[in-house]
């Protein structure tokens, strides 16, 4: 697995609260969340963003109120009318 290295604010980690490991683990669900919210990865790859199971992932979202299935109108529209 790749390995990202960033600088963090110095004031950050205590502003929040986190050892570095807690985080890590935050970012790594917050770039998940994110990114499945509008669309750019599926729950599988999100859920191996954040370093959860799939299950797991599924939770986050509720507890958050991100929505867990994201079907658009139009894909909706074309279940609906598919023959």
């Amino acid at each position: 697995m790749p390995t990202v290295t960033f600088d963090v604010p110095e004031g950050a980690l205590s502003a929040l609260r986190l050892s570095p490991s807690e985080f890590v683990k935050e970012m790594r669900l917050a770039a998940a969340l994110l990114w499945y919210s509008q669309a750019e990865i599926s729950q599988s790859k999100a859920a191996e963003v954040a370093g959860t199971s799939r299950a797991e992932f599924i939770d986050e979202l509720a507890h958050r109120r991100i929505p867990v299935v994201q079907v658009t109108l139009e894909e909706l529209n074309e279940e609906v009318h598919r023959e």
